[in-house]
């Protein structure tokens, strides 16, 4: 499947880029991880290296600071952990195993960084790296931005509720269905807000609220997620079909057989990035600096996971 990713996708239109300081910031956020305790075996840790999520972040925001570009490294590390969590150690197996530690997670989050809080050690590493986090982003000073990120982490860890319950009941969702609840199973969702915490002449609320870039980002959302998706492919179908994969839903819905239902996510992926770059450009003509600087940030998203896909090992 990997040769046939690579040869039915089309590339996205939009420049690489790459920040400089992604190996200096590999090794920090490498200690990141040790130092909490998020991974804490030697097979746990090469499998994170080999997702090369400093690699990701520093594709996807190119102009971040380097504490820009840690923050956004070290929050991925965290989705890559919470999903392999879920995904390949059986946390996610069923909604009862899973609930108490999104229970946790979700007090965390409450508390939006707040700096006069307990670190929530008694709820183990993943609720301090998450802890940790939300008092990085509150540091920044752009509240909004905050308040959205804590929003979204919570639709994400719900999300990974539905999941498990899918899992339970071995239930393939139909393909409307997935592709709404995957923009909150994916992380793509805070990790372009993180990205915006970067840039502060971005649109604000109210703009954000245009119905037009709403959709954009959403499109966004889906082009990063589905592109995962056909990329994952092989090695989730060598561990027993995953009913969380775009192909999978394609074949449960309409009886196809694996390579129609390949053919027919990679035709998705391609006619978004299409309908993508059509709104884009349409968006860039009219608005401001702020709402270019906005379309500069998930283009870079789509290109980066793109790229980054064709390289980690996390999808070998």
């Amino acid at each position: 499947m990997r040769g046939f990713a690579l040869s039915a996708l089309h590339e996205p239109p939009f420049p690489a880029r790459r920040h400089a300081a992604v190996e200096l910031v590999a090794g920090q956020s490498a200690g990141w991880v040790r130092d909490l305790g998020l991974v804490d075996t030697a097979g746990g840790l090469r499998r994170l290296g080999g997702a090369h999520p400093v690699e990701l972040a520093g594709r996807a925001c190119p102009d971040a600071s380097v504490d820009g570009l840690r923050l956004l490294a070290d929050l991925i590390s965290w989705l890559f952990v919470m999903d392999d969590a879920c995904d390949e150690d059986g946390l996610g197996a069923s909604p009862t195993r899973l609930a108490p530690t999104v229970a946790g997670l979700l007090e965390v989050l409450d508390r939006h960084g707040d700096p006069a809080a307990p670190v929530p050690v008694e709820a183990g590493p993943l609720a301090v790296a998450l802890d940790d986090l939300c008092r990085r982003v509150r540091d920044r000073q752009r509240p909004a931005l905050l308040l959205r990120l804590v929003s979204q982490l919570r639709e994400y860890l719900l999300a990974l509720l539905w999941e498990a319950a899918n899992r339970e009941h071995r239930r393939v969702p139909g393909v409307a269905e997935y592709v709404q609840m995957r923009r909150h199973t994916g992380g793509a969702r805070p990790s372009f807000t993180l990205t915006d915490l970067a840039h502060p002449d971005l649109p604000g609320p109210a703009r954000r609220a245009d119905p037009a870039l709403a959709a954009l980002d959403a499109l966004a959302a889906d082009l990063v997620c589905w592109c995962n998706d056909l990329f994952s492919y092989d090695k989730e179908r060598a561990t027993g079909p995953d009913a969380h994969n775009l192909v999978t839903t394609i074949a449960g819905e309409t009886g196809q057989g694996e390579e129609p239902a390949l053919r027919a996510a990679a035709t998705r992926f391609n006619e978004g990035l299409v309908a993508y770059a059509e709104r884009d450009a349409a968006l860039a003509a009219t608005g401001d600096d702020g709402v270019r600087a906005f379309l500069a940030t998930r283009r870079n998203w789509i290109r980066a996971t793109y790229d980054w896909s064709r390289a980690a090992t996390r999808y070998a």
